[in-house]
């Protein structure tokens, strides 16, 4: 057999693969083991680590670090969700996801819009906080984007359901006003945020969730006394984890490159961690996939650009570029 027909049959192998993995069902195992593991540290977070500290106290502190370091995994259980690949049943898969946002102050309505929006409309002028947008003074620009990098990103998603308390008129004047634009696809974004913003349901779950997520963190707060300042940096790391992770995918992306996304290497010991973050251009060519599938279809041919973590690092490079 000449080597253009062995091509040509690795060619239809790794075709028939896609398919194959395109239909990938749900690991319902997997994210029940992760579940169980994320459920057991918001316990410890917000019922066990307190009493430990108030009996034994500073020897306990170590208990941070594994909490800090699940943060990607507890996120990865909400993105999982939203794509409605949590688990089959779909009422479910997002009281789940729900749940889970709630334990992480995040609005789930809003993270999942937004979320959505991201895949549609990806380094779009609204959804690329690397690149200076040319109004702003550069210094303040600057400050503006590493106080994002540090945990900004998380604060102003902590902060967002505010706004479902305010009039939705209001509202939808302060959300047309931020996302104005002039181009056809800038003012597509600015219709679909302000219809969720001044949609009654939504603003209602927002209200209900993050009174929820307050009175929970709050009573998190009285058990841990005078050790709260634990609870508080624990949760300013895991804030700021997610902050990183944000763009990070999509940092320095020309308009040009392939799904405007990157993958990256990861040491295989984070890659249950990250829940296949890593992979995450993978993820954009195929987001109906659950995050099981994307290894298998990273073997048939994806390319990984460089390691993950330096490369969260090398944002701290400042602004990157656009074109």
């Amino acid at each position: 057999m000449d080597l253009q027909a062995t091509a040509g049959m690795d060619g239809i192998q790794a075709a028939t693969e896609r398919r194959t993995l395109r239909r990938a069902p749900i690991d319902s195992r997997a994210n029940g083991v992760l579940l169980g593991l994320i459920a057991t540290a918001v316990a410890m977070q917000l019922i066990a680590w307190p009493f430990l500290l108030r009996q034994w106290g500073l020897p306990w502190l170590w208990v941070a670090v594994p909490l800090v370091a699940l943060t990607p995994t507890h996120w990865g259980l909400i993105h999982e969700s939203i794509h409605g690949q949590l688990l089959p049943q779909r009422r479910l898969n997002e009281w789940l996801g729900r749940a889970l946002a709630i334990a992480f102050l995040l609005p789930y309505d809003a993270v999942r819009f937004g979320h959505l929006m991201h895949h549609r409309f990806t380094r779009e002028a609204h959804d690329r906080p690397d690149v200076h947008d040319g109004v702003t003074h550069p210094v303040l620009a600057r400050i503006g984007y590493y106080a994002h990098l540090l945990g900004g990103f998380y604060l102003t998603e902590l902060a967002l359901p505010l706004l479902a308390f305010l009039p939705a008129e209001q509202v939808s004047r302060l959300v047309a006003r931020k996302l104005r634009s002039d181009d056809p696809i800038g003012r597509d974004v600015q219709r679909l945020f302000v219809g969720f913003a001044e949609n009654p349901e939504r603003r209602s779950r927002m209200r209900r969730d993050w009174l929820l997520s307050i009175a929970l963190h709050a009573c998190a707060f009285y058990l841990y006394g005078r050790w709260w300042p634990a609870l508080a940096a624990t949760m300013f790391l895991r804030g700021m984890w997610i902050s990183l992770a944000d763009n990070l995918p999509h940092y320095d992306v020309m308009l040009d490159e392939q799904e405007r996304a990157r993958n990256f290497r990861v040491p295989a010991i984070w890659r249950p961690v990250l829940m296949n973050h890593h992979l995450h251009r993978l993820h954009h060519q195929h987001p109906t996939l659950p995050w099981t599938a994307l290894p298998a279809l990273a073997r048939v041919g994806a390319e990984a650009d460089a390691g993950y973590f330096r490369s969260a690092f090398r944002q701290f490079r400042g602004f990157g570029k656009v074109r």
